[in-house]
């Protein structure tokens, strides 16, 4: 079973900066995060995604940025919800149909 650990958006931001800055101190970028990774306690692999999402933010790498991914979960969302209440009109609109045709044969 995995301990899944939760870090604060400042933990994030500080050690992909950290990442960012020391960048030229190491042979490779990877070599930077495998270091930062275990000075602030989260695999490298979690700090390498936190570095390529901040480069997709800040345009120096293609994707769909964080306000994008939100965007879309967002309308997502909201069709849910339409669709939901689209559903619930059509029964309630076939149920008085209905009882408005019953009413008419007594």
């Amino acid at each position: 079973m995995s301990k899944q650990t939760r870090f604060s958006p400042e933990v994030q931001e500080r050690a992909v900066r950290m990442v960012m800055e020391s960048r030229d101190q190491y042979e490779s970028q990877w070599a930077a995060i495998e270091s930062i990774a275990g000075k602030i306690g989260c695999t490298a692999e979690t700090l390498r995604r936190w570095v390529r999402q901040h480069e997709r933010d800040s345009g120096q790498r293609e994707g769909m940025t964080t306000a994008e991914a939100k965007r879309i979960k967002d309308l997502e969302r909201e069709v849910k919800e339409l669709r939901r209440a689209n559903e619930i009109l059509k029964l309630a609109s076939a149920f008085f149909a209905q009882a408005e045709l019953d009413r008419r044969l007594k």
